[in-house]
């Protein structure tokens, strides 16, 4: 029997309405993945003054999340490489959207703590698994582009939760901000309708008609005849091991990885949950405060549009090294005073530099592993990373306690983003050197560089 290898049909195909439909889809998920995970920091100078919270007990409670997340990403990662991606999605929206509405209703930081854990662990399953659909998906040329497109949902919904923010809180109190996140629960039939399963997954249990459907949608122009088995070039078993991810020449490229990952999440959760209330503290409204919130969250849409694009022009770890180092010295200059246009533009640097390459990492991981242990390979960076956005919220209460002038915390919260930056330059010089190319640009007549992966 004659086989057909799926990866060329995907990588070579022109963008279609299919592929905007996964991206469509993808964002919309992910922003409500945003709201659920911005609106600690927008309701925090609110829950700190009616519960009476200390900075470190307020620390603690923002964490409580990301602990969920770490487990999430963990957990889901690789049981979505055995199940499939899309019971994996649909199970993790149902957990973070039925939780973050249990919020409204706590009355104790405990009860509160304990919701925020669950929902956190459908945050961080979600987040690997959306990416790699979107990348299995995606056309090589345009890869780095659509999977931030949809990533720039999670800005997105950044951005809505700060904005309800300014209008209900005054007015409705802290709880309904919670009970908004029951809304996306009502379109999750029609997303998981349209939704598409991932055909490396289909073609491991066994559904070659199904497959053959779906890649005729991404590629219309393909035929496959009807006597041609389809194959996948890296498939294996379904469920691949931690230790799979460190063999074959990956385990120096693994570890800069998480170095980068654990960096960028301390920063992105760092301020996330306590840009607002440090700007309070500085002398802001509570509505100027959230307007801060929402121009670092424009940041990171942007820098992620316009980082996937670069990336796929030139080396994706290029760029990444590139927005690092742009944001360490944007949150750097954060605490000294400075005019409120140069102080709005700061922040945006410092979203689309933190928030955007976040993004980016997603991506150049994604290339990085091979299909099979995709989402086990995101899940694990995703869960490090997420150790990172556990000791963000952490660091800035014990920084808020310790009454450190303001220039001081926006030093501290600066640092891993240099380490970051050399985490990844490193992974370039590694990459250099290896025999076989981690992700690497190649020529491509729709664009003149391009990331690709070592398996496709």
């Amino acid at each position: 029997m004659k086989t057909t290898e799926i990866n060329p049909i995907i990588d070579n195909a022109r963008f279609t309405g299919f592929h905007g439909m996964v991206v469509l889809l993808c964002a919309l998920l992910l922003i409500f993945d945003g709201y659920d995970l911005f609106i600690y920091g927008v309701v925090l100078p609110v829950l700190m003054s009616e519960w009476g919270l200390t900075p470190v007990q307020a620390g603690a409670l923002g964490s409580y999340a990301l602990f969920g997340m770490m487990f999430g990403a963990f957990v889901f990662g690789p049981l979505a490489d055995r199940i499939g991606r899309k019971r994996g999605i649909a199970i993790c929206f149902v957990l973070f959207s039925a939780s973050t509405f249990l919020n409204g209703f706590a009355t104790s930081p405990t009860e509160f703590g304990i919701y925020r854990f669950i929902a956190g662990l459908g945050c961080g399953g979600l987040m690997p698994n959306a990416v790699a659909l979107m990348n299995e998906y995606a056309p090589k040329r345009t890869r780095s582009t659509l999977v931030a497109l949809m990533f720039s949902g999670y800005s997105l919904g950044g951005m809505l939760s700060a904005g309800l923010g300014i209008y209900i809180l005054p007015r409705f109190g802290w709880q309904a901000m919670f009970y908004a996140a029951a809304i996306p629960l009502l379109l999750l039939p029609f997303i998981m309708w349209k939704l598409p399963e991932s055909v490396g997954f289909l073609l491991r249990q066994g559904e070659n008609q199904k497959a053959r459907d779906l890649l005729a949608k991404v590629d219309p122009t393909v035929h496959i005849p009807a006597d041609t088995q389809l194959v996948a070039a890296d498939a294996k078993g379904a469920g691949v091991p931690m230790l799979d991810l460190v063999k074959e020449g990956r385990a120096a490229g693994t570890f800069l990885i998480w170095v980068a990952f654990f960096c960028c999440l301390l920063m992105v959760y760092a301020l996330g949950s306590w840009l607002p209330k440090l700007m309070a503290g500085a002398g802001y409204s509570l509505g100027s405060s959230l307007s801060f919130l929402l121009a670092l969250n424009f940041g990171g849409m942007a820098g992620a549009i316009a980082g996937g694009w670069l990336g796929d022009r030139f080396s994706l770890p290029k760029v990444v090294v590139a927005f690092f180092t742009a944001g360490t010295l944007a949150i750097a200059l954060l605490g000294f005073k400075s005019p409120m246009p140069v102080l709005y533009l700061l922040i945006f640097i410092a979203g689309a530099t933190t928030i955007g390459t976040q993004i980016l990492l997603y991506a150049n991981t994604a290339q990085f592993y091979p299909l099979a242990m995709r989402s086990t390979g995101l899940g694990w960076a995703s869960g490090v990373g997420r150790t990172g956005a556990i000791v963000g919220p952490l660091l800035g209460g014990s920084l808020l306690a310790a009454a450190l002038p303001l220039q001081m915390n926006f030093l501290v919260f600066a640092i891993p983003g240099l380490v970051a930056a050399l985490a990844m330059g490193c992974f370039i010089l590694f990459n250099r050197r290896s025999a076989t190319p981690l992700v690497a640009p190649v020529a491509n007549p729709a664009s003149r560089r391009a990331p690709t992966a070592v398996s496709g």
